[in-house]
């Protein structure tokens, strides 16, 4: 998976944003599960991303709840 921009993330909807943030959660969580395993070489550097996708569509599902 990419990296989301924000002109991407302010595109969905409440419900579609709430889907893909699940998704993105569940790849973060298996990417970690790996490094402890030890065995993630090639996408250690997808974890920071992953991480600050996830902090962009928070912020994008609090703003819609301010609306």
């Amino acid at each position: 998976m990419g990296h989301l921009k924000n002109k991407t993330i302010r595109k969905f909807n409440e419900k579609d944003l709430r889907d893909k943030l699940k998704q993105v959660r569940t790849d973060l969580f298996k990417l970690r599960i790996e490094s402890t395993k030890g065995t993630l070489r090639k996408e250690s550097g997808k974890l920071k991303p992953l991480r600050k996708d996830i902090a962009r569509m928070m912020t994008r599902l609090n703003e819609l709840k301010k609306i």
